[in-house]
């Protein structure tokens, strides 16, 4: 069944597949967790971009119409090669973030993510061609992804963890926080009361789904069918199904083990 493909890291793409399913209940996903191989955001460009390609490859090869790259390191280095390579349309979670976050500004975001997203550059590029004159602050926040994988949502090690990451921004008065790791959705509660009930958290999920929406009635491929997922993953399907549910607030039946190394 042609459908639409997203892939991640791990568990933190599913933040960005809610979306979808909810904007687009019609439509049929292929999920696509490289658990064995998670973090991203500790990896080189080159690697990056190799285990991009070999995700997307794979995803196409089960037709889809359309790629979502929910991986803000993947996103910050292989979406320009994705594009170029492949032949449907590919979207990733920079600048859907970015524009997001600018307009609802009082000037002053901030940017958490992996080591690899924040030396990039990707998001402060992209804020910055929206609006030259707001202020970003940058902070690596690679612990994180790990509490996540491990379902610790609202813990007080994330909490402990989130203070001494986080300190310094809320010490800088940033409005608007931009959680530049799909992993990090999951952790908005003890994001949110470290930061302040009046800081504006920012995820691109539902600015994506938007898009793609938007796009398929455009291209008048907007599917009408009963809708559904089928997940994949590299490694521990278990872990995936047992934080995955946990998410996604559903059971999680379909998942398949594979190797696309």
């Amino acid at each position: 069944m042609e459908g639409i493909g997203v892939f991640d890291s791990g568990v933190g793409g599913l933040t960005v597949l809610k979306a979808l399913r909810k904007a687009l209940p019609g439509e049929f996903f292929y999920y696509l967790g490289d658990t064995a191989r998670v973090p991203y955001g500790t990896k080189s460009g080159e690697t990056v971009v190799k285990y991009a390609m070999q995700n997307a490859k794979f995803l196409v090869s089960v037709g889809i119409k359309y790629l979502v790259v929910a991986c803000n390191t993947a996103s910050s280095y292989a979406l320009d090669v994705l594009r170029k390579e492949l032949s449907i349309p590919v979207i990733g979670v920079i600048r859907p973030g970015a524009e997001e976050a600018v307009p609802v500004t009082r000037g002053k975001i901030g940017v958490i993510g992996t080591r690899s997203t924040i030396l990039s550059g990707s998001y402060l590029r992209e804020i910055k061609k929206i609006r030259p004159d707001v202020e970003v602050f940058q902070k690596a926040t690679p612990l994180f992804v790990p509490l996540a994988e491990e379902g610790m949502f609202y813990h007080p090690i994330t909490l402990s963890v989130a203070e001494m990451y986080l300190a310094e921004m809320r010490d800088r008065k940033v409005d608007t926080l931009i959680l530049g790791c799909t992993h990090y959705p999951l952790l908005k509660k003890a994001i949110s009361e470290v930061m302040g009930s009046d800081v504006r958290l920012v995820d691109s999920a539902e600015s994506i789904a938007r898009h793609i929406k938007e796009y398929l009635k455009i291209t008048n491929n907007l599917s009408n069918s009963s809708g559904g997922v089928k997940y994949f993953v590299t490694d521990s399907p278990e872990s995936f199904k047992r934080v995955g549910e946990m998410f996604m607030g559903e059971e999680i039946e379909d998942i398949e083990l594979i190797d696309i190394r």
